[in-house]
């Protein structure tokens, strides 16, 4: 019999205490989840504001592995009859048969919805990923519009060697392109210029996309929700949480509980303790109290850099010590708005209540302004919204460092500040806005720069951990997607059955051919 503790209850780590509990085949006599936050979810938590709820960061459920899906449909099933906005609007949608599961009369249900997510640039809206229809390009103007198709032809003969994220980016799109609609938000996000990002990293996050695959997606829509031949970027539907991605999780959480397992939240692992390179016990830190627990396997999906530092007894080396300790973390700020209505309108075909855009998120691309992206919480779903028909609540979402400007600046100052650009850039007007909230995540995104290039170290080295796992987003430092991280905690359960015998098969999700968002 084992004891399993496992650091972190976001997506990867919630995962394998499911599956563990779950298949019962390494017949574990407990299985503990710390978490060092108040929340469940990680990331993809949800935060509820005096009724409103907050996606950190907008997650869409959806995944080309069949057996993410099904895992997710088998939590919480998808939607059986209309929602409030369905109803409303008359929407014909092609919901699950023989089931039960009315989002108007049961909460534990997936919605199905439509992905609309556009670029705000010049003050106009382009879509995302950039299309060729006419719009597009009587938006960019006709000098605007002749530089891009120039560019991009240039680029397809004139191939760059793909040292940087800007090299990645112009052998897809051309230079013009990738002026106007990469390099100032690529910076914005990562706070650091694309010439200084690694090129893999548009290798995991858009992978097949192009300007040729938005010609070919142009004569291969889709209506079914699997999309499975659709690049990820591309896709136009997905399944969402009735309440939102933080829900699933807590969902999840409870079910873990149920199944005898334990999630302790305010639980932050403070020391690792080694022995014959095995983990022999963790040092926990709750509410000022400390607690010694053994420890027979270890599934870490906390930072990279927290992991290496909390290691003592057989402690790594100065150099792993030294590539861990500089890893580049960016950070999140989130400002939740409640306002009467937007100033931007929707001119789209797609029905929406109140005629609100029909965006789920906007890029904000305007260089006069700090926002990143806006995140319209109606179009995620009605039930996000304490008063879905009269009111709208938006997300306002910031890239920074810790203990930078925008970090640091107090809640007031920094809530006028984001309500103030966006009345410049006319998406609101400030005396439309009836309430404000400030949410901080850290460590939201692992950065790829600085000694990520030298992380094949810091592999070797915590493979060679017999009982330890690494999990996740900042587990594997990777900015995975929530379906990556979840398969990463998936192998590394079939590791801990015997089921596969290499650790590298779990560091592989999102690396591999197998594992990519486009096959």
């Amino acid at each position: 019999m084992s004891k399993i503790i496992i650091a972190g209850a976001g997506p990867a780590g919630l995962t394998a205490a499911y599956q563990i509990l779950n298949d019962n085949l390494h017949q574990a006599d407990s299985v503990t989840v710390f978490e060092a936050s108040n929340a469940i979810g990680g990331i993809s938590q949800t935060v509820n504001y005096k009724g409103n709820r907050m996606d950190i960061g907008g997650h869409r459920f959806f995944s080309k592995n069949d057996d993410v899906m099904k895992w997710w449909n088998d939590i919480m099933p998808l939607q059986s009859a209309p929602a409030i906005d369905d109803i409303l609007l008359d929407r014909q949608k092609d919901f699950e048969q023989n089931n039960d599961h009315d989002p108007e009369k049961i909460d534990r249900v997936m919605l199905i919805r439509q992905r609309v997510s556009r670029i705000f640039y010049l003050r106009k809206f382009f879509d995302y990923p950039i299309s060729l229809r006419f719009e597009t390009f009587s938006n960019m103007g006709l000098w605007k519009t002749f530089k891009a198709g120039f560019g991009y032809i240039w680029a397809s003969i004139f191939k760059r060697k793909e040292k940087s994220l800007e090299d990645f980016y112009i052998n897809r799109f051309g230079k013009p392109l990738y002026k106007m609609f990469f390099e100032n938000y690529t910076e914005k996000v990562w706070g650091i210029h694309p010439s200084k990002l690694g090129a893999d990293w548009g290798s995991q996050r858009v992978k097949g996309l192009s300007l040729l695959s938005l010609i070919v997606n142009v004569f291969k829509k889709s209506s079914s929700i699997a999309q499975k031949e659709t690049e990820t970027s591309l896709i136009e539907q997905f399944i969402y949480p009735k309440y939102g991605p933080g829900q699933l999780w807590e969902t999840v959480a409870e079910d873990i509980q149920t199944k005898g397992g334990t999630v302790e939240k305010n639980s932050c692992i403070e020391k690792i303790e080694i022995k014959d390179h095995k983990i022999v016990s963790v040092t926990i830190s709750k509410n000022g109290e400390k607690s010694l627990i053994p420890c027979d396997y270890l599934f870490s999906s906390m930072p990279v850099k927290d992991l290496v530092a909390a290691i003592h007894g057989e402690e790594p080396n100065e150099e792993i010590k030294r590539i861990t300790q500089s890893l580049p973390y960016r950070d999140f700020i989130t400002v939740g708005l409640l306002v009467d209505k937007l100033q931007i309108e929707n001119k789209t075909k797609i029905k929406t209540w109140n005629n609100i855009v029909p965006d789920t998120w906007i890029y904000i691309q305007e260089a006069d302004v700090k926002i990143g992206r806006l995140q319209i919480f109606n179009n995620w779903s009605p039930y996000m919204v304490s008063d879905f028909k009269n009111k709208v609540w938006i997300g306002l979402e910031y890239f920074c460092t810790e203990g930078d400007e925008l970090w640091t600046m107090n809640d007031d100052d920094f809530i006028k500040m984001a309500i103030n650009e966006l009345d410049r850039i006319h998406v609101i007007k400030k005396e439309d806005v009836q309430d404000a909230v400030r949410v901080k995540i850290k460590k939201a995104y692992p950065a790829y720069y600085g000694t990520y290039y030298e992380l094949d170290q810091v592999i070797t080295y915590l493979n060679g951990i017999e009982n330890l796992y690494c999990i996740g987003r900042n587990g594997q430092h990777r900015y995975n997607n929530q379906d990556h991280s979840m398969l990463t905690a998936m192998e590394a359960v079939k590791h801990l059955n015997g089921e596969i015998n290499d650790k590298k098969n779990i560091w592989n999700i999102n690396i591999e051919g197998e594992y990519h968002e486009k096959k």
